[in-house]
C-alpha cells in the first residue's frame, strides 16, 4: 500500500540538485567520462554517505561532482531526481545548482543549464513544475561568481533566482551584494542560506544586504526575537531542513530542533 505521505502533493524548495547524485548513476556517469572515483564500490560510496558535519559532507559533495561533464550528465542527473521526486508526490521543485564548481573545472555554463532545463522541460510535460535557481558559493572568491553571473545575466530567463550557499560561518555576503542587485533589477528573486550555522546575525545579512526574500534553513533566527518578528512581519518563508540539520551537525538530534514540530512524536 502506498503512504498517503508520498502522494500527497508537495513542493520541494530547498534541492541542491548536485547533492541528489545516487551511487549508481555516479558510477554510470564516471565510467561514461572515463573519471575514476575515489571509491572502489557503488557500496563504498553509499558507506561514504554517512557523513558527520557540514564539511564531510561538502567535500563528498564536490568529490562526486566531478564525474558531471556534458550537458547529457547534467540532463540525467535531473531527471533521475525528479522521477524519483515525482514518485514521492513531487509537483513543483526549485533546484539549486552550484554553476561555479563547474566551470573552475571548464565545463561551460550553457551546457549545464541546457541539460538541466531538458530535464525540467521532460519533467513539466509529466506534470512537474520547476525552476533553476543558480547559487554562488560564498566560501569562495567573488571574482568566481562574477564569471559566473557574466554568462548568467545574458540569458536571465533560464532561472528563477539566484542563492548563496555553501560554508557560511566566516563568509560574510557583502561582497555578492552588487551580483544580488543585479539579478533583481532582472527580475530574478532571491534566496540565500543563512542561519544554519551562522547566527542570527547572518540572517539579518542576507535579508539587509543581499534583500533575500526566503531564508534557506535559517534556524539560528529563534535566537534573534526581533529577527523573529521582523521574519514574520515581512512574511520571509525559511526552507528549514530538519533530518538535514541533524546529519549535518547544526543540531544533536531532532528533540532539539528549534523547530518544535520536528521532535520525533512529530515526525513519526
Amino acid at each position: 500500500m502506498t503512504s498517503p505521505a508520498l502522494t500527497l502533493p508537495k513542493a520541494e524548495l530547498h534541492l541542491h540538485i548536485e547533492g541528489t547524485l545516487e551511487p549508481e548513476l555516479a558510477f554510470e556517469l564516471a565510467a561514461r567520462n572515463g573519471v575514476r572515483l575515489p571509491f572502489g564500490s557503488v557500496e563504498e560510496l553509499r558507506a561514504a554517505y554517512r557523513f558527520t558535519d557540514l564539511q564531510s559532507f561538502l567535500d563528498l559533495y564536490y568529490a562526486c561532482m566531478d564525474v558531471l561533464r556534458t550537458r547529457e550528465d547534467f540532463r540525467d542527473l535531473a531527471a533521475a531526481y525528479l522521477r524519483r521526486a515525482a514518485a514521492e508526490g513531487v509537483r513543483h521543485a526549485e533546484l539549486f545548482f552550484d554553476a561555479q564548481a563547474h566551470t573552475a573545472r571548464g565545463i561551460p555554463y550553457v551546457e549545464i543549464v541546457a541539460g538541466l532545463r531538458e530535464a525540467l522541460d521532460d519533467a513539466a510535460r509529466q506534470g512537474v513544475t520547476g525552476g533553476l535557481i543558480l547559487c554562488f558559493l560564498r566560501d569562495a572568491p567573488v571574482e568566481e561568481a562574477e564569471a559566473v553571473w557574466a554568462e548568467a545575466k545574458q540569458s536571465p530567463g533560464e532561472l528563477l533566482g539566484v542563492g548563496l550557499d555553501s560554508a557560511e560561518v566566516g563568509h560574510r555576503v557583502g561582497p555578492f551584494a552588487h551580483i544580488f542587485g543585479e539579478a533583481r533589477e532582472l527580475g530574478l528573486h532571491a534566496v540565500a542560506h543563512a542561519g544554519e550555522e551562522g547566527g542570527a546575525d547572518y540572517v539579518w545579512e542576507a535579508l539587509r544586504e543581499l534583500g533575500a526574500e526566503r531564508i534557506d534553513h535559517g534556524i539560528r533566527s529563534l535566537e534573534d526575537p526581533e529577527l523573529v518578528r521582523h521574519l514574520a512581519e515581512e512574511h520571509v518563508p525559511l526552507t528549514v531542513c530538519p533530518f538535514s540539520n541533524v546529519r549535518l551537525r547544526a543540531v544533536d538530534t531532532l528533540a532539539d530542533h528549534p523547530c518544535r514540530p520536528c521532535s520525533p512524536r512529530a515526525c513519526t
